[in-house]
């Protein structure tokens, strides 16, 4: 399967080379593929089905060139990778001063489903627990449910290049068990933290984890930030490059749920991981990395994921506070 998808994702993306750059993913692909730590999410039913061998990696620099390995266009449901561009969505549409009065910026070290706001502003911390993000969600503008649905799937058409679809099953497996969000949203509406449309802004979140991507679309997504918000892929304008600088802080300190912080001191740079096996990182002014593979952690994060990115990391010198010169030159023609 893994070297069907590999030669799939040669063909499909145009601009992807063969490369020492290229034979060193195969490399780190291999090297990690054996990894058998970690379980594949079953809180959620449907991602139960997810196979635990699915292995891949995309890389994307922002001048548009792709280099990846493995299963990069087997589809999987993109989860909490949602939360950082929907609080992308939410800032474009209303702007800082508005978001902020609903959703924090500050890390909490709690799990990703707590049900806890400020005990001072009563805001969700930030947006990308699951209250906080149900509060983006809310943000999200239309005057009918499927005005809100169409606006957030061309947000996603943007940012990937490609037309966007919601797993319906995924999404009915998400309502069904959906009650902890439903407490969480009820509770912040007791706040005024998010509006009157409860029900209807909770079915637009348990769809926008649903949407479908593939660790192709996660790397041009992260590219996409990476380059100002401007697709490296189609050179169109995903969104306000004001606003990059607040998704990558936010990422950068709140993206790997209660990892956070090591992932910070272990890889550095701006990330977001969800439930269904994919992250996505972002080296600001250079590249976006996919990853997917559905072994998670403890915590709900990608294991051959996070060892993928360390090793990138390093490899390139990317860390924002490396001082020891990369093995790879990210600008090289070898690359």
């Amino acid at each position: 399967m893994g070297d069907h998808h590999s030669f799939q994702s040669l063909a499909n993306s145009i601009q992807a080379v063969a490369s020492p750059f290229r034979a060193y993913l195969c490399d780190l692909q291999q090297q990690y593929q054996g990894v058998r730590e970690g379980k594949v999410a079953d809180y959620i039913p449907e991602l139960a089905k997810a196979d635990p061998e699915w292995f891949g990696v995309s890389v994307v620099t922002v001048d548009g060139r792709v280099y990846e390995v493995g299963d990069c266009h087997q589809p999987f449901t993109i989860q909490s990778i949602s939360k950082a561009f929907v609080y992308g969505l939410a800032l474009e549409a209303h702007g800082r001063e508005v978001v902020l009065a609903k959703v924090g910026v500050e890390p909490t070290g709690e799990a990703f489903n707590a049900i806890i706001l400020d005990e001072v502003t009563n805001r969700p911390y930030n947006p990308m627990v699951n209250a906080g993000a149900i509060a983006t969600t809310d943000l999200i503008p239309g005057s009918t449910a499927t005005d809100r649905l169409n606006h957030l799937l061309d947000f996603f058409r943007r940012f990937t290049g490609r037309q966007i679809y919601i797993d319906t099953s995924v999404a009915t497996s998400e309502r069904i068990t959906g009650s902890r969000n439903r407490a969480i949203a009820h509770l912040m509406h007791n706040f005024g933290m998010i509006s009157d449309r409860i029900d209807e802004t909770l079915e637009l979140y348990f769809q926008q984890c649903s949407i479908l991507v593939t660790a192709h679309d996660l790397a041009v997504m992260g590219a996409t930030l990476a380059n100002a918000g401007i697709n490296p892929v189609t050179r169109e304008q995903a969104i306000d490059p004001r606003y990059v600088q607040d998704i990558l802080s936010v990422m950068h300190s709140c993206g790997m749920y209660d990892y956070s912080g090591e992932w910070m001191y272990r890889v550095g740079i701006p990330a977001k991981s969800g439930v269904g096996g994919g992250i996505t990182a972002v080296a600001p002014r250079r590249l976006g990395i996919g990853t997917f593979s559905p072994r998670l952690d403890p915590k709900g994060n990608s294991v051959r994921g996070i060892k993928v990115c360390e090793a990138l990391t390093q490899e390139l010198g990317l860390h924002p506070f490396n001082m020891v010169p990369a093995t790879q030159d990210v600008g090289s023609v070898n690359f």
